[in-house]
């Protein structure tokens, strides 16, 4: 099972990059795939090609009207290993004794 972080935008739209940002969430949503939005980035859990596809389909959205895209996307694969996205964080609060801030 894959934990993929990607963080993709577009550098011709000015500043405020929000309304493609939300093009790329709503492709994310109607995946069906677990995932969690931070200030930086989006994190996937699934299949390499799960993922994967999950990124084409925001690239290929985001090129539709931006000339120049910036992408960064780091990969952690666990064989045999399953709703990481929400046991990984537990763990480190259980070390930890307490919630971190999310």
């Amino acid at each position: 099972m894959i934990l993929l972080e990607f963080s993709m935008s577009p550098m011709d739209k000015g500043e405020s990059v929000s309304d493609q940002v939300s093009r790329s969430l709503k492709i994310i949503d109607e995946s069906g795939l677990p995932y969690k939005l931070n200030p930086m980035g989006t994190v996937l859990e699934g299949e390499f090609d799960e993922v994967m596809g999950v990124v084409k389909q925001c690239y290929e959205t985001m090129r539709s009207d931006c000339k120049r895209i910036t992408c960064g996307i780091k990969i952690d694969y666990r064989e045999g290993k399953s709703g990481r996205l929400e046991s990984k964080m537990a763990s480190i609060e259980n070390k930890l004794g307490k919630e971190v801030k999310k």
